[in-house]
């Protein structure tokens, strides 16, 4: 996960047991899907409910690249406080869980179904790039807008990226479109990517370092 995990709890009293099951319930998602960017899990008890203890109402806000959003809601019923506060965090979590599981399913059915977007090593530029977010957007040679994941840069050098840096990439079709697996700096703005390619590579107007 790109960013920390973000609680809220408004007229609920923090616990550390509530804290961990949201942790783990977390970490969950955050193995079946790698390119999270953020995830925020607001607590809530209405204010009418506030004597009575048996109301809750439990709110995820996922971030996947580029720009997805993913909303789980769930409110709790009858129950004794923490039974029914833990109950109403997993059917959350449960929710959005089966989300992920879908978009994952799509993602590796687009895959399959397309192979010749796959397995092709190409050159490209750098032409977007969000740092805090991680992530950007290569041209490729042949006009192609491609997104890519801090993650799958490797060498650990998505910090070197800027715009109109030369890259190598493994292209492969996500939700949204097509998406790198592999980025791998050829050269800073320049020399190991020959001018042919670079002038094939129209960097979009705005976008020039």
């Amino acid at each position: 996960m790109r960013k920390p995990l973000e609680i809220t709890y408004r007229n609920v009293s923090k616990s550390d047991s509530i804290e961990t099951l949201i942790r783990e319930k977390a970490a969950k998602l955050d193995r079946l899907h790698e390119s999270i960017v953020s995830c925020r899990v607001s607590i809530e008890r209405p204010q009418g409910y506030q004597q009575s203890g048996n109301q809750y109402r439990v709110r995820i806000d996922l971030r996947l690249p580029p720009g997805k959003e993913l909303v789980a809601r769930r409110e709790s019923g009858q129950g004794e406080m923490h039974e029914g506060l833990r109950k109403v965090i997993a059917d959350a979590f449960q929710s959005m869980e089966r989300q992920l599981k879908k978009i994952k399913g799509k993602q590796e059915n687009h895959t399959r179904t397309n192979p010749s977007q796959t397995d092709a090593e190409q050159t490209g530029l750098v032409v977007r790039i969000f740092p805090e977010e991680g992530y950007g957007f290569i041209k490729t040679l042949n006009g192609r807008e491609v997104y890519f994941h801090k993650n799958s840069v490797i060498h650990n050098d998505f910090e070197r990226l800027e715009i109109g840096t030369g890259v190598r990439l493994v292209q492969t079709a996500g939700d949204k479109g097509p998406q790198a697996s592999t980025v791998q700096i050829v050269d800073k703005p320049g020399s190991r990517v020959s001018k042919k390619q670079q002038a094939d590579v129209e960097v979009p107007e705005g976008c020039q370092p």
